[in-house]
């Protein structure tokens, strides 16, 4: 072990996910970094989940709990579990390079730095999944790289929003700032972490050096489409509601909600009607949820140590329109009609 390896511990979260960590635990018995812990937040797996890890990866810490309690609630849970200086939050259906861990550890010994996401591609090895989300005008995100040549974006940049698949954080700032908002179940929670990060003067970095493989949306097929477009669009209206700066609040806000009504009538004209619904009650949960949200924005607001305009200078990015469109279709890769 060298020197300068601080302990890292490996967080992976799991639910009925045997299948994905098999090949996910293997190639991390692999990596050239060693001195690292992993724990895995079980959550009531019925497949054998934690059998398997008992008997087969006995060095593996395992916290089980009884039942699905969310992607968010479930790392935070395990984020209190781990002993390592940074904490890597890993989903179960990834494998890595065997050197991924060196370059993000490197990355993160700088003290402005507070959460770091590599190169993460897709499964077949040819295409990227992300190289670091922006924020525009819009509310949207713009998923930068996907779909395009795993040869692309081999430049280190400051993104606004890590990808949860794959993050590297430091577990000081994370117990700090809180790490997700238990509210959330599943999507977003990991933008609106970055963004609390940002405001609190730390910055979220890309390394393109480290290079992991992620299946993607392995736990989101249990779910009904319509359940997934219900959390996409409340968690990420309430993670505007919570960090925005007030004056770019008047400017975004008004626009994201004409576009979740734009979505409402789209579904609608497509008979997609469970889809309209849970855009819908997306809108409400946020307002019968006002009070708490405006509770913690405050507390946001009264820490916040970069203003807006300094933060979207670096990490507010508008693609063209055609983006847009595909991102609302899912007709096609994003990247490539650009």
């Amino acid at each position: 072990m060298a020197k300068n390896e601080p302990l890292v511990s490996i967080l992976i979260v799991n639910w009925n996910g045997k299948v994905h960590l098999e090949t996910c635990l293997l190639s991390l018995s692999k990596i050239t970094y060693k001195n690292t812990e992993v724990v895995v937040v079980d959550q009531g797996s019925s497949d054998g989940s934690v059998e398997f890890l008992k008997e087969k990866y006995k060095k593996v810490k395992v916290v089980k709990l009884k039942e699905n309690v969310g992607f968010a609630q479930g790392n935070n849970i395990g984020l209190s579990q781990t002993k390592g200086e940074y904490v890597l939050l890993l989903n179960n259906d990834t494998k890595v390079e065997p050197n991924f861990l060196e370059p993000l550890v490197q990355a993160m010994q700088k003290k402005a730095v507070a959460v770091v996401q590599p190169k993460i591609c897709f499964w077949n090895k040819k295409e990227i999944q992300s190289a670091g989300s922006f924020m525009t005008t819009t509310g949207f995100l713009y998923h930068r790289g996907y779909g395009a040549n795993i040869k692309k974006y081999n430049t280190k940049d400051e993104i606004f929003s890590a990808n949860g698949a794959c993050m590297l954080i430091k577990k000081k700032v994370a117990e700090n700032l809180g790490l997700f908002d238990q509210r959330y179940f599943a999507y977003f929670e990991e933008t609106d972490f970055c963004w609390r990060v940002w405001v609190s003067g730390y910055k979220v970095i890309y390394e393109p050096r480290s290079v992991i493989y992620h299946k993607g949306g392995e736990t989101s097929k249990t779910f009904a489409n319509s359940y997934v477009q219900y959390l996409s669009f409340r968690n990420r209206l309430n993670a505007i509601l919570k960090n925005i700066s007030f004056g770019y609040l008047l400017i975004i806000f008004p626009i994201h909600i004409c576009l979740m009504v734009i979505n409402v009538i789209a579904f609608l004209f497509k008979g997609k009607f469970t889809h309209a619904y849970g855009v819908i009650k997306a809108l409400s949960w946020n307002i019968k949820n006002l009070p708490e949200t405006l509770k913690k924005r405050n507390n946001i607001q009264k820490a916040r140590k970069v203003g807006d305009r300094a933060l979207f200078a670096a990490c507010l990015k508008n693609p063209k329109l055609s983006y847009y469109f595909y991102l609302f279709t899912g007709l096609t890769k994003y990247e490539k009609n650009l």
